[in-house]
């Protein structure tokens, strides 16, 4: 096994191209200043924490306490997702990236129809939009 100096690791990593660090590569995918990562990331948090607190009790309402498992977490999720994405738009608008969480639920929003989507007669997905 050949022996590497110091000097060789050195300059190997002094050659090799720097990485953007994790904020700079949510600045550069979605094209906000510093301000804006911060605030998306708060709008991120305040909806998270606000479903959860919205969200368990309506939770508990439609599914009964001694009710198993596997009935109470289909309805948490059917629940709870609409609710955060409400949420999430609400907190992004009121903190001022309106347009960023409106471009992100509309993007959710098509993911989640593709597969009701009419095909045509030949299965192919109709051309377009």
């Amino acid at each position: 096994m050949p022996e590497t100096s110091l000097k060789d690791t050195e300059h190997a990593e002094a050659t090799a191209p720097a990485r953007p660090g994790a904020w700079a590569r949510l600045r550069q995918r979605w094209g906000v200043s510093n301000r804006g990562v911060v605030v998306i990331l708060l709008a991120f948090s305040l909806a998270g924490l606000s479903t959860l607190k919205i969200g368990r009790p309506i939770v508990h309402m439609i599914v009964p306490h001694d009710a198993p498992g596997w009935h109470y977490w289909p309805v948490k999720l059917l629940v709870v997702l609409p609710i955060y994405e409400v949420l999430l738009l609400c907190w992004g608008t009121l903190l001022g990236q309106g347009r960023f969480f409106r471009r992100k639920l509309r993007g959710t929003l098509r993911f989640l129809w593709r597969p009701f989507r009419r095909r045509g007669r030949d299965g192919a997905r109709p051309a377009g939009p």
